[in-house]
Parts: C-alpha cells; sequence; structure tokens
C-alpha cells in the first residue's frame, strides 16, 4: 500500500471513529437535549473528552472536516449553556489554529508556485504559520517592492502568504462524504435543513476554493468596492499563483479574542461592520463574503473591520435578490397572504399544499425581532430560544417547518445568513439592525 492510500484509508477511519465514538455519542445526546427528547445528563468529563477530541480529529484532518468545525464553532452559541459549554474552548479554537503544514512542506510549495529563487521575493519569510485555515495556512512575512528608500534600502511591507495544503483538493472531497453522518447537529438551528444539500454545495464550490488565482479575483473586487471606506478595510492582493496568495498583513484584534474578552463597545461595532458588509457587498462588489466565521475579522486599531478569505464567495451581480427585502418587510407589517403567495412563487412553499397563513407569520415573525426595533442585542439566550422553538417537535413552529422547503439558490445565502447570526450573537452586539436593511437591502420598506 502506498504512502496515499494509507492516508486517506487514515482520514476515513478518524472520521468514522467520531459519530461512533464518544463524539457520536455526545453529538446525538445534544440532539436529543436540545429537541427535548431526552431527560438524562450527559456527563462534564465525556463532553470534555468528546470536545477535546473533535477538535483534534477536525484539526488533523484540515480540509472539509476543518470547514465543518468552524461551522460548528459559530453554531455552539445556538446550544444550552450546560451542553455547549466543554465545546466552545475546542470549538473557537478551530476559528484560529490548526496543526501547521512543516516548514519543507512550505519551501516546496512556495518552490512549485514562485519559482526557485522564491527567497528573492521576501526581505523575511516567518517559517512558523500565524494562523491556519480550512485548505492552507497562512505565514507572515516582508514582501520586497520594487524600488529602493532614500537610505538605499528596499521598500517592502508587511504581507500574509497562503500557502494551500498539499492534497487539499482530495481531502476536502473525501472528508465532505464522511462529514454528512454528522448532519444532525445543525438540526438545532434549522429542523427543516437538510445538512446535504449544503455538503453538494460546498463540493461544488472545490473548484473555486483552491484556486488562489480566483480568490484573488474576489479580493481584487471586494478592494475596489471598499477602497478608501472609513470603516471597511479589505487588504490588497500583492501576488497570485493557483496555490500561493500575498495580500497586505491585517493588523488588529481577531473577533475570537472580542468574543472572549472584548468590551461591549468592541463587540457592538464589531457585530454593525459585519452586519454592513454582509448586507451591503452584493450591492457594492456584486459578491457576498460567504465565509463568515470569526477567524475571517479583525477589528483594527482604528476601528475599522478588516476582512480576509476571499476563497467563497457567492457571485450576485445583480445585488442580494428582491424577494428577500420585499418578503422580510411584508412578514413584519403581518401581510400574511402576499408573504404565502411569495414564499410559493420563490419555491420555499409547495403550490398546491395548504398552508396557515397566520400560523406562517408566527413562524417567521420572532425570526425577525433583530429588524423589527430600531435596534437590537443578539445574545446567546436569544438564538437558544429560537433553536428550541424550531427544533421542539411539540412546538408549533417545528410541525410549519416541515412544510418548507430551501431552493437551491437561496441555499449559500441561508448558510451565511445563519452562520452571520451566530457570530453576532456570540458577540452579543447590538446596532440599528433595521436601518442597515433599510439602507442596503432591496425591496426591504420601512415598518410603520
Amino acid at each position: 500500500m502506498t504512502d496515499i492510500p494509507r492516508r486517506a484509508v487514515s482520514r476515513t477511519a478518524k472520521l468514522a471513529s467520531l459519530p461512533l465514538g464518544f463524539a457520536g455519542r455526545t453529538v446525538l445526546g445534544m440532539g436529543k437535549r436540545v429537541t427535548g427528547l431526552a431527560s438524562d445528563v450527559i456527563s462534564a468529563e465525556i463532553q470534555q473528552r468528546t470536545a477535546e477530541q473533535l477538535f483534534s480529529v477536525l484539526g488533523q484532518l484540515k480540509g472539509g472536516a476543518m470547514k465543518f468545525g468552524q461551522a460548528l464553532s459559530v453554531f455552539e452559541a445556538a446550544l444550552p449553556e450546560e451542553i455547549a459549554a466543554p465545546y466552545r474552548q475546542a470549538l473557537t479554537k478551530l476559528q484560529e489554529a490548526a496543526p501547521p503544514l512543516p516548514a519543507a512542506s512550505v519551501h516546496k510549495v512556495l518552490a512549485e508556485q514562485l519559482g526557485p529563487d522564491w527567497r528573492d521575493r521576501f526581505v523575511e519569510f516567518n517559517d512558523t504559520p500565524a494562523a491556519a485555515a480550512s485548505i492552507g495556512q497562512v505565514h507572515r512575512a516582508l514582501w520586497r517592492d520594487e524600488g529602493y528608500g532614500p537610505s538605499g534600502a528596499p521598500n517592502t511591507r508587511d504581507v500574509a502568504v497562503k500557502i494551500q495544503y498539499p492534497g487539499a483538493g482530495e481531502a476536502l472531497l473525501s472528508d465532505l462524504k464522511q462529514l454528512s453522518r454528522l448532519g444532525g447537529m445543525f438540526r438545532a438551528i434549522q429542523p427543516g435543513l437538510d445538512v446535504k444539500p449544503l455538503l453538494v454545495e460546498l463540493r461544488e464550490r472545490i473548484t473555486e476554493e483552491l484556486d488562489y488565482e480566483l480568490e484573488a479575483e474576489s479580493q481584487r473586487a471586494f478592494a475596489t468596492a471598499y477602497a478608501n471606506d472609513p470603516e471597511i478595510y479589505i487588504p490588497a492582493v500583492v501576488s497570485a499563483s493557483p496555490r500561493v496568495l500575498v495580500t497586505e498583513w491585517v493588523e488588529g484584534v481577531p473577533l475570537a479574542d472580542i468574543i472572549r474578552e472584548g468590551t461591549e463597545e468592541q463587540r457592538d461595532r464589531a457585530g454593525r461592520l459585519m452586519a454592513e458588509l454582509h448586507l451591503s457587498a452584493p450591492m457594492r462588489a456584486g459578491l457576498l463574503h460567504a465565509d463568515p466565521h470569526p477567524g475571517n475579522f479583525r477589528l483594527l486599531p482604528d476601528g475599522r473591520l478588516g476582512v480576509i478569505d476571499f476563497g467563497a464567495v457567492a457571485r450576485m451581480p445583480e445585488g442580494t435578490p428582491e424577494p428577500i427585502g420585499r418578503l422580510a418587510g411584508l412578514a413584519l407589517r403581518g401581510e400574511a397572504d402576499e408573504v404565502v403567495a411569495g414564499l410559493r412563487e420563490e419555491g420555499f412553499l409547495s403550490p398546491t399544499e395548504p398552508i396557515d397563513g397566520q400560523a406562517l407569520l408566527d413562524y417567521l415573525q420572532p425570526m425577525l425581532a433583530p429588524v423589527a426595533e430600531d435596534e437590537f442585542r443578539f445574545t446567546r439566550a436569544w438564538l437558544r430560544a429560537e433553536a428550541t422553538r424550531l427544533a421542539s417537535p411539540k412546538s408549533p413552529a417545528f410541525q410549519l417547518s416541515r412544510q418548507l422547503n430551501l431552493p437551491p439558490s437561496y441555499l449559500l445565502i441561508h448558510r451565511v445568513t445563519l452562520g452571520s447570526i451566530g457570530v453576532l450573537c456570540q458577540l452579543e452586539a447590538k446596532a440599528p439592525y433595521r436601518a442597515i436593511l433599510e439602507r442596503w437591502l432591496p425591496g426591504f420598506a420601512p415598518v410603520a
């Protein structure tokens, strides 16, 4: 057996161990506790060991497993405190770190992508990675720009060098096939959401995410759209090849740190700026930043929100679909018949199956609470209450959710919305979210 098949078998075995071992039993227990199907108490020791195993396996595997782990670390905000606490530290850690690629492997990729004289492009290069992501890791370096300064020293700038893990594409495909067995955890957030279409959507974008030249193109579009913006900063692309991307370094406080120990002012500002970015980007850049986990954001010393990692984007040249804003406004105003008709037209409801319009409003309006008021503070408690309302089999909302469908064209928008709400609840951020929607979301009319 060659090394590559051995590694593939090892990856599969590690992933399979999750649902068969402590993690699988605890995930099942979490699902039962959240949905009210079980009253037994899972021991703290098993929870802690499961969290450690989950981080260890997902962190080692990177690829699709790492992506899934990053998603879980966002959604932990919806889980009851006694269940979520042992997971929080281990899963949030996935947002900022993973076991690193050896220096020799890093140098090999740089030589392949930048040429054998790659060191000449840098004045300094730190072999220790500054951060790790799902399909690559980031190193800090000093880039050698053209020309020399008055003192005769070369012009330089701090850069982030993102280097793709060798075999990342094959690993990503393999991991995503295996991870479907962990999809039940998402039912705490959206009972009607089958994780399989989400994994299909992720697989469809693997080719794009693996192409760092395509990512560079997206980042340049964002940088142009937000050039000189007083509140949002997009670093410039310095150099790009298929598996190495060099961009300006972003110095700031990671959102994971703000979630853990930030001031109320930092939390509120970070939350507001995240909402501004996600709602304004389709109109300003024709793109949606589609990877809303805290590791991709920094709060800069001057108060701006620094945004990194543009591998996952949705191309929206016409902006956010108008029905989203129009139907949200109709729901807030209590216009049940119009909401039912609009959801049928967009494919969220069957064109023939009868549905109670008032029950539909009762289902939707609590979700729209953040934009029903001038200001709203997202909290873990609010998200947990919504998760319980939507996930409890005894809840009318749970029963109604079985009639709802998620059209494929809305899948990525839905994913970004849920992920963003998860981060806002982790931040417990207060902001005028309704005004942000009124400015940037087509079709969303002010509420009388």
